[in-house]
């Protein structure tokens, strides 16, 4: 008798593919974007920033992270092949190929563009190095210390777009959110790298928790601290009232909570605190919302 075969697990449709390649089933990924970007909105509008422009910002922001995961994971295809987390990703297993996800991506920056070319040309014009700062990022995990500062400035971006669409300029408000939020991106993404840090290591891969070592904890702490007192610091002659540092509480038991997370360094503990970071803006966000609304 023949030995059976084995049976072939069921073929993916390409939409199935697309969406597990823009880690459609992971939203923490724009959750941690958006928020900060949606309350640079409000601060830049003195409030509600009316329907259209919050319509191009959420799905501007979802897009463009979808389009950066499709560039992370060309950029990164052979190295996914050694990371226990990553060895299923779509064109690391070979089920999508590198020409077709950049055409995916090129064509979610494409929608991207068109939204923001609904708003103001300045916010268009800051546009461009968001995007190319998008695409270098995956490569300054080659060479760069902390490529989590490049991804920050990838990120924050959205924060300075937001105010160019509502204002027509960027002032130093705006430049002190970015900071605050550069500090969050390395707080957080720091607590991502914890996780792959062993198989990064072994790859020859810099992030981060490599470059932090045993002061990473420590160093995720201060980064967290910092993006509160900034913020607070920034927004404070705004006058948002109560429901500003209620918020801005809420923000800083979370921070509380991520130590007793990651003070272990377990891959568990550092996903769990990862995943959950978007409430940190959530939290922050709310505040600013209330406040304007309550002003």
């Amino acid at each position: 008798m023949n030995a059976s075969l084995p049976p072939t697990a069921p073929r993916r449709s390409r939409l199935a593919l697309y969406l597990d390649l823009v880690r459609w089933n992971r939203p923490a990924g724009w959750l941690v974007l958006v928020w900060p970007t949606l309350g640079a909105l409000w601060v830049a509008a003195d409030g509600f920033p009316g329907w259209h422009l919050l319509a191009v910002f959420v799905l501007g922001t979802v897009l463009m992270r979808s389009a950066g995961c499709t560039i992370n994971d060309i950029a990164d295809r052979d190295f996914d092949k050694h990371v226990k987390r990553t060895t299923q990703r779509p064109i690391t297993s070979g089920q999508v190929s590198v020409k077709e996800a950049a055409l995916v991506g090129l064509a979610l920056t494409l929608v991207s563009l068109v939204l923001v070319l609904t708003t103001r040309w300045e916010a268009v014009a800051w546009s461009v190095p968001a995007v190319l700062f998008t695409i270098l990022y995956p490569f300054t995990k080659r060479f760069f210390a902390m490529p989590q500062a490049f991804l920050g400035i990838a990120f924050n971006f959205g924060i300075v777009i937001a105010f160019a669409a509502v204002t027509g300029h960027v002032p130093l408000t705006a430049w002190i959110l970015w900071l605050a939020n550069m500090c969050l991106v390395l707080a957080y993404d720091t607590e991502y790298a914890m996780v792959d840090r062993d198989d990064d290591l072994k790859i020859g891969m810099k992030t981060s928790a490599i470059t932090l070592g045993r002061f990473d904890v420590a160093g995720i702490m201060a980064f967290f601290v910092l993006c509160w007192a900034l913020t607070a610091w920034v927004l404070l002659p705004y006058q948002l009232g109560w429901p500003f540092w209620l918020g801005m509480a809420v923000a800083a038991a979370q921070i509380a909570w991520h130590f007793t997370l990651i003070r272990h360094r377990t891959r568990e503990g550092c996903f769990v605190a990862f995943s959950k970071s978007h409430w940190i803006g959530a939290a922050i966000f709310a505040g600013v919302v209330l406040g304007y609304g309550l002003k």
